[in-house]
């Protein structure tokens, strides 16, 4: 399924690594460079996804393996969202506010050389 390289030099990194080191950043959320050694060096990982990912072969690799799940009823459409992973900012955490207080209608200038 994948696009056959075009590049001489350097043999490439298996794709099956590179992929599986993609998984494994989108599952987990590590930043590029704390990729695991086992997917190959991290730049090639990064490389390859911004390249299949510009180009259009990572939608194709998808649209592809969705239809082949559909075939074989191995598509798993639920998704369910565990509250423990939703955050509010600190602001949205209910707190009472605490009563401004009034000043009486005076006007309070500061500057500089005076205090008030």
């Amino acid at each position: 399924m994948l696009p056959v390289s075009g590049a001489k030099g350097r043999p490439r990194v298996d794709d099956r690594r590179v992929i599986n080191g993609m998984l494994f950043k989108a599952k987990t959320g590590v930043s590029w460079r704390d990729l695991p050694e086992r997917y190959g060096p991290w730049k090639t990982v990064y490389n390859r996804f911004w390249r299949w990912s510009r180009n259009g072969t990572l939608t194709m690799l998808v649209s592809r393996v969705r239809v082949i799940a559909e075939a074989i009823d191995e598509l798993d459409r639920e998704v369910a969202v565990d509250s423990s992973i939703v955050r509010a900012h600190q602001h949205a955490a209910g707190a009472r506010r605490r009563p401004r207080a009034h000043t009486g209608g005076e006007r309070v200038v500061w500057r500089a050389d005076r205090t008030r």
